[in-house]
């Protein structure tokens, strides 16, 4: 019992004298400072005191797979800032090395007796099967299900024959690679390459196949131009050079991260950006205009699609039956300094005929 009163105490930052009025119900603090006091024992774990139990402060949890990618947060904060408005409190999970995995922290989040969950990346069959068959409200946030490896009697409602599911907020992925596409080859690249996240990652495939209409409607061939990679710097490096080796004269890449390595990757060929190599990103990240040079990339309304993900979440919790149904919103192609118009001879040619590596500047 010390041990908590000494842990709540120091997570709301009032003494353990207040923590222990609010435990047994005594007057002389501020509604402040009780709610507070509430919300940091459920948040760490604590039972609540039976005949406080029905005044449980309405928890959400916010799942993000990681938080160096400065695209969460970005989400983290739009959805959080939402939530508050609205009287709830969110909580966030994310996955660190050594720390909860996501299936940990649903199970966690379940035990916490959440109002609701908002899932950013992927969610396994397993997680959506638990969640499904607890009945939480949840939203799926530039997030996606591999419904096939999922039982039946977990995808239709038996009685009513209706679809099950969960709502889903995402970018329209097909539509961000046609601008970017588009916008390269007005410029007048045709060996233009994707680069994107894993092949079993859902908006990587659709990404790519997007691509491969793309490349189908103008006759490009897109056999050696797709590349996939991890969702790192290092990742996006890698793959880079083996597109660059192909010929590719222009990359759009899944994320400002791989975007950064494959720019990355050309200078350690001797290769400009953008007088030899086009370059798009994704997402639009924080200080993507700083970079060298400023980065053309495809930005994702973040605010408009926290918003849209908290307004079906907070219907649901209000008794809403959900749709399994996917909210797609646009992206906007922010052009800056990483593309230009295709150089004359393929940057392999120059690659080859340049006698030394210029410096990095990343």
């Amino acid at each position: 019992m010390t041990r908590r009163l000494a842990e709540v105490a120091r997570k709301v930052g009032v003494s353990e004298a207040t923590v222990s009025r609010v435990l047994n119900g005594k007057p002389g603090v501020s509604d402040s400072t009780r709610q507070a006091v509430l919300t940091a024992l459920d948040v760490l774990g604590y039972e609540r005191p039976t005949q406080l139990r029905g005044v449980r402060a309405r928890l959400v949890g916010l799942v993000v797979p990681e938080l160096q990618n400065p695209i969460f947060p970005a989400i983290a904060e739009g959805v959080g800032g939402a939530l508050v408005q609205l009287g709830f409190t969110p909580v966030l999970c994310t996955r660190t090395a050594g720390g909860l995995t996501e299936a940990e922290y649903v199970t966690m989040l379940l035990d916490q007796q959440v109002s609701g969950v908002v899932f950013c990346g992927g969610l396994s069959a397993d997680e959506y099967q638990q969640l499904l068959g607890r009945g939480v409200p949840v939203v799926l946030l530039n997030a996606a299900v591999d419904y096939a490896a999922i039982p039946e009697r977990f995808l239709v409602d038996p009685l009513r024959g209706a679809k099950l599911g969960f709502p889903q907020v995402s970018t329209d992925d097909a539509a961000a690679v046609e601008q970017a596409f588009n916008h390269l080859w007005a410029l007048g690249h045709r060996r233009i390459g994707l680069l994107v996240g894993p092949a079993d990652h859902t908006p990587s495939r659709r990404k790519a196949e997007a691509f491969g209409r793309l490349c189908n409607r103008t006759d490009a061939d897109p056999r050696g131009r797709i590349g996939h990679a991890l969702f790192s710097f290092e990742g996006g490096q890698a793959a880079a050079a083996d597109l660059l080796g192909s010929g590719s004269t222009a990359l759009i890449c899944g994320s400002d991260i791989l975007a950064l390595g494959a720019i990355r990757a050309a200078r350690r060929v001797g290769l400009s950006v953008p007088g030899d190599v086009s370059v798009v990103g994704y997402d639009d990240s924080a200080f993507m205009n700083y970079t060298d040079p400023p980065l053309t990339t495809l930005r994702q309304p973040i605010d408009a699609m926290a918003r849209a993900a908290v307004t079906l979440l907070v219907n649901q919790i209000g008794g809403s039956a959900p749709t399994p149904k996917e909210l797609l919103h646009e992206p906007e192609l922010v052009v800056r300094g990483s593309t230009g118009p295709a150089p004359a001879a393929t940057p392999r040619a120059n690659a080859e005929v340049a006698t030394r590596p210029r410096l990095s500047r990343v």
